[in-house]
């Protein structure tokens, strides 16, 4: 392997099944659900009355209210994270390292709640009414810089916009950019809150949503048969990621390894996945080669899993490409079943949990699948969370403009 070993040393996460990781992970492998009606504006007109919201979330437990009100909620599960990140990982932040220590977080839309605020009182009030803080409110990458001036970190600082793949690529160029050398430290993953008016309506006039109201714990199928949409929620999952020789001159906790990180392009349609799967694949193979294992060395897959019927139908596709036959015998998870689409935040979340599953060596299982869609016939872990050996987790990551990204985590081992 060339270039500077990188380990996972801390995760944060608030997301529909908890306000951290432990009640999130444990909901997970659990089976529970955390979708359930919309309750933050009144949707009765709309035809998805559901989501995965964040409950009894209160950020000025971590923030100062003053800020607080300077803030998206995108920005606030973000803080939140980072803050709790650094504390429980023991990391500090100081003269010595925080050049060396960066911010990296993938977003898809920034601040949608914010923008559809100051619309209204702009048509009402009128221009003179907006405040200052509305752009600095609303960008992506407010949220990397409002973490860096709390943490000290002067290392690189950017956001990663790439759709539902955002998170994913975040945690990917996190992982390069200490693999190269160029930072000893990292704060990577995602951020989303797009549960407002203009963001249900937004996905609903594609067709994108599932408008199983009556059941909402239910309304989640990746690879099901009846499956009718995906369902959108919100959050933040963070991790961060630090040079091995840096982990362990602290001794730090290892949770895991990144190994391989592999991106590409559908080149095929704004919102549709190309129906063979090649680009998926494409970016599973990259990721495979570049962790210098086969694929027959992969145990589990942690899936897109949108509950959409191309993206559960295009994947399948893929990772038989990817594995040939033997894809039959890998457990697959969609944690989407439980926690919806996180959009931006999705990656982040997803890869912590892939994470957990290396290191607790639990792979979770996917709930509502009740009758499989005949041409999704992979084993999705249908019966429950499964105890199981496994030392290389790929975690996969597709958005809308047709951008992939996979990320390969296996289990830490102090031999190289």
């Amino acid at each position: 392997m060339i270039g500077k070993r990188v380990v996972v040393t801390g995760m944060a996460t608030v997301c529909p099944l908890g306000n951290n990781l432990e009640t999130s992970w444990a909901g997970l492998i659990s089976g529970k659900s955390g979708i359930a009606p919309i309750t933050r504006f009144d949707c009765s007109r709309y035809s998805t009355r559901i989501a995965g919201e964040i409950k009894d979330f209160n950020p000025e437990e971590f923030i100062p209210r003053k800020q607080v009100r300077r803030m998206d909620r995108f920005n606030q599960y973000a803080m939140v994270c980072a803050k709790t990140l650094l504390a429980e990982s023991g990391f500090r932040i100081n003269k010595e390292n925080d050049s060396y220590t960066g911010i990296v977080l993938g977003c898809g839309l920034g601040g949608l709640e914010t923008i559809e605020e100051f619309h209204s009182k702009l048509l009402k009030r009128g221009p003179e009414k907006i405040s200052p803080f509305y752009i600095p409110k609303l960008i992506s990458n407010i949220a990397t810089g409002q973490i860096a001036i709390e943490t000290g970190a002067k290392g690189p600082n950017m956001v990663t916009t790439s759709a539902c793949a955002s998170g994913v690529h975040s945690i990917g160029y996190a992982y390069s950019d200490i693999k190269l050398g160029r930072v000893n430290a990292m704060i990577s993953g995602g951020m989303e809150a797009t549960i407002t008016p203009m963001g249900i309506s937004g996905f609903t006039a594609m067709k994108a949503l599932s408008s199983r109201n009556d059941e909402p714990e239910k309304a989640s199928r990746p690879f099901e048969k009846n499956r009718d949409g995906f369902v959108p929620s919100e959050g933040a999952g963070l991790l961060l990621l630090e040079s091995l020789d840096h982990a362990l001159e602290r001794g730090a906790t290892i949770y895991a390894e990144v190994s391989g990180f592999g991106a590409s392009a559908d080149a095929y349609h704004i919102t549709a996945p190309d129906e063979s799967g090649a680009g998926m694949a494409k970016a599973m193979q990259v990721a495979i080669r570049e962790a210098d294992i086969s694929p027959a060395d992969v145990e589990h897959v942690n899936a897109h899993g949108t509950s959409t019927t191309w993206n559960d139908l295009c994947e399948t596709r893929a990772i038989k490409k990817v594995f040939g036959s033997r894809a039959y015998d890998i457990p697959i998870s969609a944690n989407k079943s439980m926690i919806g689409h996180m959009l931006g935040a999705a990656g982040g979340v997803e890869s912590i949990f892939s994470v957990m599953s290396l290191y607790e060596q639990l792979i979770p299982g996917t709930i509502n699948l009740d009758e499989p869609d005949p041409e999704c016939d992979l084993d999705y872990v249908a019966d429950g969370s499964r105890q199981a050996p496994i030392n290389n987790v790929l975690c996969n990551s597709f958005g809308f403009g047709g951008t992939n990204a996979c990320i390969l985590f296996k289990k830490y081992s102090d031999s190289v």
